[in-house]
């Protein structure tokens, strides 16, 4: 039987359409530019330890910044999305993005390629944020969690596309023109979102906000955190996202082959493999969540679970050499964990009105890159600490685990009830819409 909530009328529900696909299109378009880059270190890392001579915990400073630059913005690019609109905040990440990947590509050195690295953090902050808005402002509610999947369904054909071409360039052209030839990307779809996007439908502008500076901030972000559904998003996402995140975007390939003994080539495949079951598993859990909205909680605390599981089952093997069967399972389920962490925004987004929605976005999309980031810094300090060895550093891993499900099991009863409540609200208020 298919969830209520899903099927309440929402007054001012936008039309949806090949328009909204259009508009909604050029902001993935953005997107999906935006996490090519950022994934682009993952193909990248040994290439990097030889060009800039830095040892793991200098490496994972890269990955650290990028997304301590990200996670930081993710409040204030929330608001900015709720004040700005859409259009004007994808065109600033775009510049912003692509001057970082420019300045990557012809970095001399280690501290200019990390002032390049946090230049693409913040452009890159600026797009996921504003295509969750875009998606509010062109579609029905109910179409909201299989707008959300897709979209993050796109991100990761960037990954993808970072995994397969990017590399190719890399190790067939070289480290400057490979680099400096995928910016060309970011300018187009600068100029595509400059030329034809708009924020919302004809008929359909959102409501004017009172925006009285630091007063607003304030009472903004308070009111979206005082939900309990905010907060539950918020541990959703930083509970889920981070294992695929830290194996794709710096330390799957070298663990693969430093430690599994894995060629380059195998552990690309690998690496593939985590993107393409991400890609599916993100279909699949668009259409269960949209038609049964109570499967968002079994969903992510069962992607934990076997995230944790075979992550453990590899670990623990013995000589620490998986055999290549589980490290495919390994791959394939860290393939759920991003569609996983996309359920979070499925728990914030019923909790906020419309001119909250960057806002209440920005905070849930901070758990998952600010467990990224921890991981990603773990990770290296232990492995130069314990002389390489993988198992004790990615161990660390449960650590975060287990903080995020005491934080989920926590707040599901509240967020739960506030949701129910505001169901109710909803639709006493669209009894009294004239017709």
């Amino acid at each position: 039987m298919n969830d209520p909530v899903q099927h309440a009328t929402v007054p001012g529900d936008p039309p949806g359409g090949r328009r909204a696909v259009a508009m909604w299109s050029i902001g993935v378009a953005v997107y999906f530019v935006a996490v090519i880059f950022r994934t682009s270190l993952g193909v990248a890392g040994l290439d990097a330890v030889d060009r800039f001579h830095v040892n793991a915990s200098a490496l994972s400073t890269f990955s650290i910044l990028q997304l301590l630059v990200y996670a930081g913005m993710q409040i204030p690019v929330g608001l900015l999305v709720d004040r700005l609109g859409t259009k004007r905040v994808l065109s600033i990440g775009a510049v912003l993005f692509t001057a970082g990947q420019l300045g990557f590509a012809f970095s001399p050195s280690y501290g200019m390629a990390l002032g390049s690295r946090a230049l693409l953090g913040c452009g890159d902050a600026m797009t996921f944020i504003s295509v969750l808005r875009l998606g509010t402002r062109w579609f029905p509610a109910r179409r909201g969690p299989l707008v959300a999947q897709l979209a993050a369904l796109a991100g990761m054909a960037g990954n993808l596309v970072s995994t397969l071409v990017l590399a190719r360039l890399l190790h067939g052209l070289g480290w400057t023109p490979a680099f400096a030839g995928s910016a060309l990307a970011g300018a187009v779809v600068l100029v595509l979102t400059l030329l034809f996007l708009e924020d919302h439908p004809e008929g359909h502008e959102p409501q004017p906000s009172p925006h009285r500076g630091a007063v607003y901030v304030r009472r903004q972000i308070a009111a979206a955190w005082r939900e309990p559904g905010t907060r539950l998003g918020l541990w959703v996402h930083f509970t889920t996202q981070f294992p695929a995140m830290v194996f794709l975007l710096l330390w799957g390939l070298p663990f693969l082959v430093q430690a599994q003994g894995l060629s380059r080539a195998t552990a690309g495949e690998l690496l593939t493999l985590v993107v393409l079951s991400n890609m599916v598993i993100g279909l699949v859990y668009g259409q269960l969540v949209a038609r049964h909205h109570a499967a968002r909680l079994p969903l992510a605390l069962g992607t934990v679970g076997a995230t944790a599981t075979v992550w453990a089952a590899t670990l623990a093997c013995p000589g620490d050499r998986a055999p290549m069967w589980l490290l495919v399972v390994l791959c394939a389920v860290l393939g759920a964990c991003g569609p996983a962490s996309m359920l979070g925004f499925d728990f914030a987004r019923p909790a906020n009105p419309p001119e909250r929605q960057g806002t209440a976005s920005g905070i849930t999309n901070m758990g998952g890159f600010t467990a990224s980031m921890t991981m990603l810094l773990a990770i290296g300090v232990l492995l130069d600490a314990t002389g390489d060895n993988y198992t004790a550093a990615f161990s660390a891993v449960f650590v975060l685990q287990a903080l995020g499900v005491s934080q989920i099991l926590r707040l599901r009863g509240q967020a739960a009830r506030r949701e129910r409540e505001r169901l109710v609200a909803s639709r006493v208020e669209t009894v009294h819409v004239p017709a």
